[in-house]
């Protein structure tokens, strides 16, 4: 089933049809003379031809002075095309037999002389022109306007004082051929006219410029009346009533418009320059935004300013009727709620990220209240969270915690107030109070209902974060933790092959003291040492993978990138030492540290079982880190050649020659880590 046919296009005949009607009468008239009657009423000539003359003038006068306002160049060449009809129509009204003066060739001709120099004006406006031609021609407009009254008075006064070729009747005949040619090349400019506004009317549909289009039409087809019709025939009446029929047309959809609006503001905005339009829109925009100002500062103040006087400057400036107005301070205070809205749902938004950051709950409720102060203008809030299973709030938020439904009451005088519970997990969790001045809309109980739910999201989540803070952080490094919970699927077994910086640790002397001491005080030993040991490591950016007895193993550049992970793992060595030798000093008997940093390729990620797995860094560059850890001294950081290749100049070090270690059939070549420079 095929659906309707597109209306443009229908629409689009039936105006064709119409317009065409007038020259398929033409040509019947000429193919049958005996239809084309005879009717000779020089009154009635006269009038009409000075009421189409009088209609050119109004829209000429009215055009122009909307030209001017707007400084709008095609504006004013399509006045002038007006005028100068009205003018030289005017003239020809004069030659109307037994009125006013005899009929002679000067006055004969004026129309289609008349009619032919404003296709002329018509063409040229119809012309794309850019901000430079367009401000050259209105810088001419004194000169043409003042060029077309010279040039209607001079034929007049030549016609009336019968200079040659305007003193006789007879000269008409002799230059028929001329005149053709002078009404071919009129009506050929009014087509060009009415086809460049058309592509206008594509891109701004409008009711004036399909008048504006109509009339050029109908006015070329009047200048070819005028050339095949005769004398006081009906053919000959057909163009008089052409003529006034097109102007008129474009007059009624004037009068259309200044009814409707009850004002000429944007009366011919359609026919306009695209950057006269641009112009216009922009001192509109200027003009809301300026209305829009007061009353989104009437929402910040406690004694609004009047919104009328702002409002009457605007239409005095754009010539606004009172309806107008009206619609532009409705505007106004649709744009300003529109804009509130906007600042209120950037402000959920926001409350929305700080819900994907770890924070207290009291920073996150101060952060909250930061980004909701701004947005919700003269509107107090306040949060109240249970504590002990008891609400600090008034009545209202109780009445809201105890129900999980939003609760609305007066607060005395004007002021209302909505509470809005918070809940975890279903429960209840604390309550969210908003107190206004006046009402609240269906919009702001909406958007206030997102705003608790966002905020209900931002407490789990905090709350969330505390526990994976004193739980899950008390087992794994922080860094894979936080990567754990952006990407939980890096917990999956397996791993990818990247470059890191491996540090392994363990406390030299330690089977002789755990021999000569109780458990417990091996625990005391080992939980002061790694105490001290595993801040610094997670101060400079690396992950404990595993402590093992009296060893530890940590790992720079994974999860998270580090460019300068080999600089990082080296101070942190250095760092715990310095820490842990300062503990041991105290105790007499305990170990120290013996430190291992190893650079290259290891195979990072999960191992073990679904059930249970471990992230760690795999491959020989592990085990060399062990092994340089074994041959470092009590209180040493031995460090791999390709650790030092990192460090560059910034390490100072004591070279080790070439090691003899378990695994590697050549000499290998270590360093011993004296300090690093900064």
């Amino acid at each position: 089933m095929t659906g309707a046919p597109p209306r443009l296009p229908l629409r689009l005949g039936v105006w064709l049809v119409h317009i065409a009607l007038p020259l398929l009468g033409l040509w019947l008239l000429v193919a049958a003379p005996f239809t084309d009657l005879r009717w000779e009423n020089h009154d009635a000539h006269l009038w009409l031809v000075l009421a189409t003359a009088g209609v050119n003038l109004l829209i000429a006068v009215a055009m122009n002075a909307e030209a001017g306002r707007r400084q709008d160049a095609r504006l004013f060449l399509v006045s002038m095309a007006f005028a100068a009809a009205a003018g030289f129509l005017g003239l020809h009204a004069l030659s109307t037999p037994a009125v006013l003066v005899g009929r002679n060739t000067g006055f004969v001709i004026a129309t289609p002389v008349g009619l032919t120099l404003a296709g002329i004006f018509a063409a040229v406006s119809a012309l794309d022109m850019s901000p430079r031609t367009a401000a050259l021609v209105m810088r001419a407009r004194p000169l043409l306007r003042l060029g077309l009254v010279a040039a209607v008075l001079a034929w007049g006064v030549l016609t009336l004082a019968q200079f040659p070729p305007f003193d006789s009747l007879a000269s008409i005949d002799e230059q028929h051929a001329m005149l053709l040619a002078f009404l071919a090349a009129g009506a050929t400019l009014y087509v060009i006219a009415a086809l460049r506004y058309w592509t206008f009317y594509r891109r701004r549909p409008s009711v004036m410029l399909l008048s504006l289009i109509t009339a050029f039409v109908v006015l070329a087809e009047a200048l070819v009346a005028i050339a095949y019709g005769r004398s006081w025939q009906i053919s000959w009446w057909e163009w008089h009533a052409l003529m006034a029929a097109g102007f008129a047309f474009v007059a009624y959809s004037a009068f259309v418009h200044w009814t409707r609006e009850g004002s000429p503001t944007g009366l011919f905005g359609a026919i306009a320059l695209a950057q006269t339009l641009q112009n216009l829109r922009r001192d509109y925009g200027q003009a809301l935004e300026s209305l829009v100002d007061v009353v989104e500062s009437n929402a910040q103040r406690d004694e609004p300013v009047p919104v009328e006087p702002v409002a009457a400057r605007l239409a005095a400036r754009f010539e606004l009727t009172e309806r107008q107005t009206e619609v532009l301070v409705a505007a106004g205070d649709a744009l300003a709620h529109e804009r509130d809205q906007i600042r209120r749902q950037g402000a959920l938004v926001a409350v929305g990220r700080e819900a994907s950051v770890i924070r207290g709950e009291a920073e996150l409720l101060d952060r909250v209240m930061a980004l909701a102060g701004g947005a919700f203008g003269r509107d107090t809030l306040r949060i109240d969270l249970l504590h002990d299973g008891e609400l600090s709030g008034d009545s209202v938020a109780q009445q809201a915690l105890d129900s999980l439904q939003p609760v609305e009451a007066r607060d005395g005088g004007n002021a209302a107030v909505i509470a809005l519970p918070l809940t975890v997990k279903g429960k209840p969790a604390g309550v969210l109070s908003v107190r206004r001045d006046g009402e609240f809309a269906d919009r702001d109980r909406a958007l206030l209902a997102s705003f608790a739910a966002q905020l209900s999201i931002a407490v789990e989540n905090a709350r969330l974060y505390r526990q994976i803070d004193t739980l899950f952080r008390s087992y794994i490094s922080p860094d894979v933790a936080t990567s754990l919970l952006a990407d939980p699927e890096q917990a999956r077994l397996g791993g990818a092959r990247q470059e890191v910086t491996v540090l392994m640790a363990d406390l030299r002397g330690f089977t002789p003291f755990s021999e000569r001491s109780t458990p417990e005080q091996v625990v005391a030993m080992l939980n002061t040492h790694f105490g001290t040991f595993v801040p610094v490591v997670l101060d400079e950016g690396g992950t404990i993978i595993q402590f093992v007895g009296d060893a530890l193993m940590a790992v720079f550049n994974a999860p998270v990138r580090q460019p300068d992970h080999a600089l990082r793992a080296a101070r942190a060595a250095l760092r715990a030492q310095q820490a842990t030798g300062a503990v041991a000093a105290e105790r007499e008997g305990w170990p120290r540290f013996r430190i291992g940093v190893n650079t290259g390729p290891a195979l990072v990620g999960n191992i073990g079982a679904e059930s249970m797995r471990l992230f760690t860094a795999i491959g020989d560059t592990t085990n060399t880190a062990a092994r340089l850890e074994a041959t470092a001294g009590v209180g040493e950081v031995v460090i791999s050649a390709s650790t030092l290749a990192l460090l560059g100049d910034a390490a100072v070090v004591e070279s080790l020659g070439g090691l003899e270690l378990k695994g590697k059939s050549a000499p290998f070549d270590a360093y011993r880590l004296i300090a690093l420079q900064a």
